[in-house]
């Protein structure tokens, strides 16, 4: 078992950023990849960010809209996965999740078997 709480959610204007951290706990967490979802009031979860775990490289992967904008990483000794969000945009604004994943580069909710409550990030244009 796994578990997965966020933090680091919040509002702020467009242009500005914003740091979002998993912090992970459970046995052989460190065995899992990690991706961040999101989803706004009526819309689907999408996938945002997925880092993979650290024994096959910590590859990152993104969605083309946050390439460049937004930053995935881990910290293997404190068991975090942080996501750096930078030139947010309205559009952004949506509940942000944490998932544990085993499936190499995952970008489909349903290949994550675990996953965090949800932080709100709000940006006001």
């Amino acid at each position: 078992q796994v578990r997965l709480v966020e933090s680091g959610g919040g509002l702020v204007q467009a242009g500005g950023s914003l740091r979002l951290t998993c912090a992970a706990s459970g046995r052989d967490v460190s065995t899992y990849s990690t991706g961040w979802f999101r989803q706004a009031p009526g819309g689907e979860r999408e996938f945002v960010a997925g880092i993979t775990w650290s024994g096959s490289g910590s590859n990152r992967h993104y969605a083309d809209s946050v390439q460049g904008r937004f930053t995935i990483s881990r910290d293997n000794v404190q068991n975090t996965v942080t996501l750096q969000m930078t030139s947010l945009k309205p559009e952004d604004t949506a509940i942000y999740y944490c998932a544990a994943t085993y499936t190499y580069l995952a970008t489909n909710p349903g290949a994550y078997r675990f996953w965090g409550q949800g932080t709100q990030v709000t940006v006001s244009s």
